[in-house]
C-alpha cells in the first residue's frame, strides 16, 4: 500500500543525520494529516505541528514565530532534535523565500530542526519549490488512494471503488448514500474549490470555473474541445481561460484534461481535451442515480468503470513517472496511451461485451509499432484485476 510506504520513508529520513525539507504535496481529504500523525507515534523526536489552514495569505512572520518557537524548544536539557511540520503552507504569502531563509541559518549554525511540509496544491507547492528551495528538499506526490487500499482498509469491493472511488474519510458513509452524496459535494468538491483554488489563485469567473468543473465531471472519459464546451457554458468566457481553469483543477486534484497523442508536442498541447476526474467520487456524487441503479444501466456503468480505470492510470502517473494520453484519428480512437522514456504503451478499456480487437487498436499499432497494446475489461485483462496492478509494471 501507498499509504504504508510513505510512513516508512519518512520514518527512515527522519532518522538520518542528513537533512532535506520533506514536501509532501497530493488533494484535500487523502490522509496526509493522519500520515504525519502516524509518524509522530513511530519516531523518538519530538514535533511542532502547526496549520496555515486559518491564518492570513498575508501574516509573513507566522512561520518565523513557530520556527523561532522551536529553535528555543531545542536548548531544553537532554534535546538535541526537533520535527517541524507545517500544514497547507502554500496559503503564506512568500512562504518559499522565508523557509528557504531559516533553513539556511539552521544549517550554518547547526541547529538540527527537521521540517516537513505539507500542501493541497500541487502548482502553488511545485513554484515556491523551483523558485526559492532548490536542492534542498524532497518532494513527494500523495495520490487519491487506489482500490487496493480502499480494499485492504475499507473492504470494497472493485464495483464499489468504480462508483464510490478512493476518498478514505467518506468511507463510513456509503451505506447511507444520500448522506455520502452531501459529503463529497461539500467537504471535498466545494472546500477544494473554494480554499485550494479561489482563495490562493486569481479566478476572474468562479462561477465559470465551477460549471467547467460540474460539466467535465458529466463528461469524463470523454473528449470534448473547448469550442463546444464553451456552448454549453451560460456564462461567456474563452478558449484560453477554460484551460487555465482546467489546469488549476487539475493541480488541485480534481478534474484534468489528458492531451492527444501526437509525435510532436504542440500537436499535443493544441489538441481537444479528454476530461479525466482524479477521483470517481467527484462524479458519483453530483449524479442522480444510486449505485443500486448505475448498476443495471450497461452503458453508464461502462463508462463509470473506463473514467475509474482513467484515474488510476492519472494518479499514479504523478509517482511513477510516466504520462498519460488518448488517441485518435478520424474515426478511430484508443482510450489510453502510456509514454515513458521513449516506451509506448496502447490500453483500449471495454467493461462489457465480448471484444478481442479494435479498429483503433489496429490503426494506432499501424501507425507507431507500440512496445505493447493492452485490451482492459471483456476480452482482455479484467478490469477488476487492472486496478490492482501498477501501470509503471507494464513498461
Amino acid at each position: 500500500m501507498y499509504q504504508r510506504s510513505y510512513l516508512q520513508k519518512l520514518i527512515k529520513v527522519m532518522n538520518e543525520p542528513k537533512r532535506f525539507i520533506q514536501v509532501l504535496v497530493g488533494p484535500r481529504q487523502i490522509g496526509k494529516t493522519t500520515l504525519i500523525s502516524q509518524l509522530i507515534k513511530k519516531i523518538n523526536l519530538p514535533c511542532i505541528f502547526e496549520s496555515a489552514d486559518a491564518v492570513v495569505a498575508s501574516d509573513r512572520t507566522w512561520i518565523e514565530v513557530i520556527w523561532y518557537n522551536t529553535r528555543e524548544q531545542l536548548k531544553e536539557p537532554g534535546v538535541d532534535g526537533y520535527v517541524l511540520i507545517i500544514d497547507e503552507i502554500q496559503k503564506i504569502d512568500n512562504w518559499s523565500e522565508i523557509v528557504k531563509r531559516l533553513w539556511d541559518e539552521d544549517m550554518r549554525n547547526g541547529v538540527n530542526i527537521k521540517v516537513i511540509l505539507l500542501g493541497s496544491s500541487r502548482l502553488l507547492i511545485q513554484q515556491g519549490l523551483t523558485e526559492s528551495l532548490a536542492g534542498r528538499f524532497e518532494l513527494t506526490y500523495l495520490g487519491h488512494w487506489s482500490f487496493t487500499e480502499m480494499e485492504a482498509a475499507f473492504g470494497f469491493t472493485a464495483e464499489q471503488y468504480v462508483w464510490f472511488g478512493g476518498y478514505p474519510g467518506s468511507a463510513d458513509l456509503i451505506n447511507d448514500e444520500e448522506r455520502w452524496k452531501n459529503y463529497v459535494s461539500n467537504a471535498l468538491i466545494e472546500t477544494s474549490i473554494s480554499k485550494d483554488i479561489l482563495m490562493l489563485t486569481r479566478v476572474d469567473k468562479p462561477a465559470l470555473m465551477k460549471r467547467l468543473f460540474e460539466l467535465g465531471c458529466l463528461y469524463t472519459g470523454q473528449i470534448l474541445s473547448f469550442t463546444k464546451v464553451l456552448g454549453q457554458l451560460s456564462d461567456a468566457g474563452n478558449t484560453t481561460t477554460l484551460s487555465h481553469y482546467l489546469q488549476l483543477m487539475d493541480t488541485a486534484g480534481l478534474l484534468g484534461g489528458i492531451e492527444k497523442y501526437a509525435a510532436d508536442i504542440i500537436r499535443k498541447r493544441s489538441s481537444s481535451p479528454k476530461f479525466q476526474v482524479h477521483n470517481n467520487a467527484l462524479v458519483s456524487a453530483q449524479r442522480n442515480e444510486f449505485f443500486g441503479e448505475i448498476r443495471k444501466n450497461p452503458a453508464e456503468w461502462g463508462r463509470m468503470v473506463e473514467s475509474s480505470i482513467g484515474a488510476h492510470l492519472l494518479n499514479h502517473s504523478f509517482v511513477e513517472g510516466y504520462s498519460v494520453f488518448y488517441w485518435r484519428h478520424r474515426n478511430d480512437e484508443v482510450d489510453f496511451i502510456l509514454e515513458k522514456r521513449g516506451k509506448v504503451i496502447g490500453l483500449e478499456v471495454k467493461s462489457a461485451g465480448m471484444v478481442s480487437k479494435t479498429s483503433g487498436m489496429d490503426a494506432f499499432n499501424k501507425t507507431y509499432k507500440p512496445d505493447k497494446m493492452l485490451m482492459v475489461g471483456a476480452g482482455g485483462l479484467p478490469w477488476q484485476e487492472f486496478l490492482r496492478i501498477s501501470p509503471s509494471s507494464l513498461f
